[in-house]
């Protein structure tokens, strides 16, 4: 929590801004082996880059992501859950599994995605082909080499509850579900499906790597200035952690595939 308290201290923090590429510098040495992964933009916001940390272990990789852009508003978007929070908990899981798993695990990437919102005159039509910057460059020059991959974007609001989101794949969803009775958070991952929502996971999708998204897309302040630090709650951000931790050790255990 005070890592999310840090990003949103720093106030807006759009993909290409220099708040960004300053939180970017603090954010690197966080995570395991961290290194920056620039990849082109075009359009008014440059020199974006992804956050990149890697347990090295057999392949395929499993990747957990989240992306740490705040929304470009003309107004004060300081995104508690939208961007911080992710960020935190990611932040946090490679630290936990750093010292959690056997020595033969399977490779862990830990990405911090740039420019996952969308750019100023992108129309909501086109969101997927103009935002989801980071993530479409990583999956494009990744391809091959990720065996599932898990999405932390809304995940530590007050009250959290995360159902499957309509696009995220059954079977690791079942998984994580699994998970989820091993940490006693069954009641932040309930039965039924979400809407579909265009995401971070989509180009994973798109190359039938199976990937879950979660979100609790009932957060009633998202995409809003009131979407800040006194809405999220460090029991909601514990239980989501705990629960993708205990799915990544159950993963490193079985077939990839779902």
């Amino acid at each position: 929590m005070s890592l999310v308290q840090r990003q949103v201290d720093i106030g807006p923090r759009p993909a290409g801004s220099p708040q960004l590429r300053a939180l970017a510098t603090q954010l690197r040495p966080m995570l395991p082996n961290g290194t920056f992964e620039p990849f082109p933009s075009t359009g008014p916001q440059q020199g974006l880059r992804n956050i990149v940390g890697v347990l090295p272990g057999r392949p395929p990789a499993i990747l957990i992501g989240a992306h740490y852009d705040t929304q470009y508003r003309p107004r004060g978007f300081v995104g508690a859950n939208d961007s911080a929070a992710g960020t935190a908990a990611l932040v946090e899981l490679g630290r936990n599994l750093r010292s959690d798993l056997p020595s033969d695990h399977r490779e862990i990437r830990l990405v911090l995605f740039d420019g996952e919102e969308a750019p100023p005159g992108c129309a909501d039509r086109d969101f997927q082909y103009c935002a989801l910057r980071g993530s479409r460059a990583y999956a494009a020059a990744h391809r091959g080499q990720i065996g599932e991959m898990i999405l932390l974007d809304y995940v530590a609001n007050s009250g959290v509850r995360i159902p499957r989101e309509g696009n995220s794949s059954p079977t690791l969803w079942a998984q994580l579900r699994r998970a989820a009775t091993q940490t006693d958070a069954e009641a932040e991952f309930p039965g039924g499906t979400q809407t579909p929502i265009i995401d971070d996971h989509i180009p994973f999708l798109l190359q039938r790597i199976p990937s879950i998204d979660l979100i609790d897309w009932a957060y009633p302040y998202k995409n809003g200035d009131q979407d800040t630090v006194d809405k999220l709650d460090p029991a909601a951000l514990d239980a989501v952690g705990e629960t993708v931790a205990q799915l990544v050790r159950d993963l490193d255990h079985a077939p990839s595939g779902g």
